[in-house]
């Protein structure tokens, strides 16, 4: 493998799976830039000299650049390192900001922020325990990481959850949209299944007894031939319409489950109108006989004009394939159902030119019954004629509806048969079979946080976390000099007081002149200056001189005893 593809290989692993464009490639350049700057100014105002600079430099450019791939190790690497590398700060707010918004879990995300401050503390406790102040260095070190580390890792996450959240509240909306046009989508589809079965059943059955009528003119004797030829121009005429019409209804039910019929029937079309429906298929010619027993009974609407396209459909059937058979039409109240039975017997004569069957005809009708929580039966008879029979329950709501209504149940997702959904109304506020509880959405306040108004409250909670985290540092800063200023006092001697101390005096005598020495500002002083005496106890204190200019030199005073006596005091600097 040559060096280009080591090369590519490891920029498409700093990648990670974040796609990077030209705009964030020049982003992440210009941050590794300003954090490497910051971090050689702060090293070389601590006196550092240049090889450490460039070391600085290269490591806090290298774990800008991580940050994004290993936010979690990036994390604990800086918050180490900047325990006692002074130009490490800088990255590690950056790093902070970026664990927060990339590691994927509270419990994740509370163990790296942990091990960080654990290890940034105890390093930083090792690297100053040569100075004997341990509690001051953790009360320093945990209220810098609050607020260089804790705070823009919170702040980080908390914004991020908060896109995350608007992104999949806009990704929802978009989903609804899309099902109610596909709920839309469905409810055109079951109209147009409807409107199918109504064009076969009426204008079918309207064309099938004109194609009747104009053949038996046709061989009426009585006709000229000129009329007769007009009367096969008529035929024809009804059989090019029934095939047009067999092509329209294929188109329009194409793949499409017949919808239920729940919408109120006129009187014409149900039980009321079988009559008139005998009576046309008797002026055409044709022996039909109609016979009802049982008490009538009131049906659904549904049952209703099921029974109706039952009756209407049998008759048709009966005249494109028995022409001339008798027909019986029997209507059946029995005690939990309707029964309707259609029988013809054997074609009187052969059939006269072409049969048109559209094939849908007893499928639907058996659908119809179906759906209504009835049946269809077709078949044969013995004698060479055909049976068509529908059994058909009284005043029973439909199959299609959702049977949880009965319990007082509804699925919130379910949208009932024959409602159609408004193309303006909002998806969460039809009443097809939502919860009336269920609150809509207001997606243009969605819409507002994703746009301008989000990038403004964005910008400002930013501003925000930083006066925070300054007044944080100022507050800590406060206390700091308030604990030093009452510990100063206690490890302070003054040049005059030094001077007025003799060697010999009695060590209660010195000790009662001089302060106390008890405070954590004095911790490491004693380990520089002269030997100590043999045997000698010394009290170590610092100097109100100024050792002069910016040096790390801490001038001190130093008396030491023995056997209840000032044996020696001296006057020297320590280095720091």
């Amino acid at each position: 493998m040559d060096v280009k593809s080591k090369l590519r290989d490891a920029r498409t692993w700093l990648k990670g799976p974040e796609p990077w464009s030209r705009r964030r490639t020049a982003g992440e350049c210009v941050l590794a830039g300003v954090l490497v700057l910051l971090a050689a100014g702060l090293e070389d105002l601590t006196g550092s000299s240049w090889q450490r600079q460039l070391v600085v430099a290269a490591g806090v450019a290298l774990l800008s650049l991580l940050r994004r791939r290993l936010p979690a190790a990036v994390l604990v690497v800086s918050a180490a390192l900047g325990a006692f590398v002074v130009g490490m700060g800088p990255v590690t707010i950056v790093a902070g900001w970026s664990a927060g918004r990339r590691i994927v879990g509270a419990g994740r995300a509370l163990a790296a922020f942990t091990l960080a401050y654990v290890l940034g503390v105890a390093i930083a406790i090792v690297d100053g325990w040569s100075e004997q102040r341990p509690l001051l260095l953790v009360l320093f070190s945990t209220l810098l990481y609050l607020a260089t580390v804790v705070i823009p890792g919170l702040t980080s996450r908390y914004w991020t959850q908060r896109r995350t959240l608007l992104h999949a509240l806009q990704e929802r909306n978009v989903q609804l949209l899309r099902e109610r046009e596909m709920v839309a989508g469905q409810a055109r589809l079951r109209e147009r299944q409807r409107i199918a079965q109504d064009m076969h059943d009426s204008l079918g059955h309207q064309l099938a007894l004109i194609s009747v009528h104009t053949g038996a003119l046709e061989v009426d004797p009585a006709l000229t031939d000129r009329q007769r030829e007009a009367v096969g121009v008529l035929r024809g005429a009804s059989v090019a319409a029934m095939h047009e019409l067999r092509e329209v209804v294929g188109i329009l039910r194409d793949g499409v489950e017949a919808p239920p019929q729940d919408e109120v029937q006129a009187a014409a079309r149900g039980v009321a109108g079988i009559a008139g429906v005998v009576e046309a298929a008797r002026a055409a010619g044709t022996d039909v006989a109609l016979t009802s027993s049982g008490a009538a009974r009131p049906l659904a609407s549904a049952c209703d004009h099921a029974a109706y396209r039952i009756v209407q459909e049998a008759l048709t059937n009966a005249y494109k394939h028995a022409p001339g058979a008798a027909i019986t039409v029997e209507l059946r109240y029995e005690d939990d159902s309707l029964v309707v039975e259609i029988a013809n017997g054997p074609a009187a004569g052969p059939t006269r030119g072409e049969v048109v069957s559209g094939g849908q005809g007893l499928t639907g009708l058996r659908e119809r019954a179906r759906l209504v929580g009835g049946m269809v039966h077709a078949g044969a008879t013995e004698d060479g004629g055909f049976r068509v029979a529908g059994v058909l329950p009284y005043g029973t709501e439909q199959a299609g509806a959702y049977a949880a209504d009965a319990v007082g149940v509804r699925d919130p997702w379910v949208v009932r048969p024959g409602v159609v959904a408004g193309a303006a109304d909002d998806f969460g506020q039809q009443a097809s079979g939502m919860l009336a509880t269920r609150a809509p959405m207001d997606w243009a306040a969605v819409d507002r946080e994703l746009g301008r108004r989000g990038r403004f409250r964005t910008v400002a909670l930013g501003c925000g976390i930083v006066v925070a985290a300054l007044v944080l540092l100022v507050v800590a800063a406060v206390v700091s000099m308030m604990f030093l200023m009452g510990s100063v006092s206690k490890g302070m001697a003054d040049r005059e007081t030094y001077d007025s101390v003799r060697v010999g005096e009695a060590e209660s005598d010195v000790r009662a002149r001089l302060p106390s020495g008890d405070t954590v500002l004095t911790s490491g002083l004693g380990k520089g200056g002269p030997p100590r005496p043999a045997g000698a106890s010394c009290l170590v204190l610092m100097s109100s001189e100024d050792a002069g200019g910016l040096t790390d030199a801490e001038p001190v005073f130093r008396f030491c005893f023995k056997d209840g006596k000032l044996i020696e005091k001296q006057s020297y600097e320590v280095k720091r």
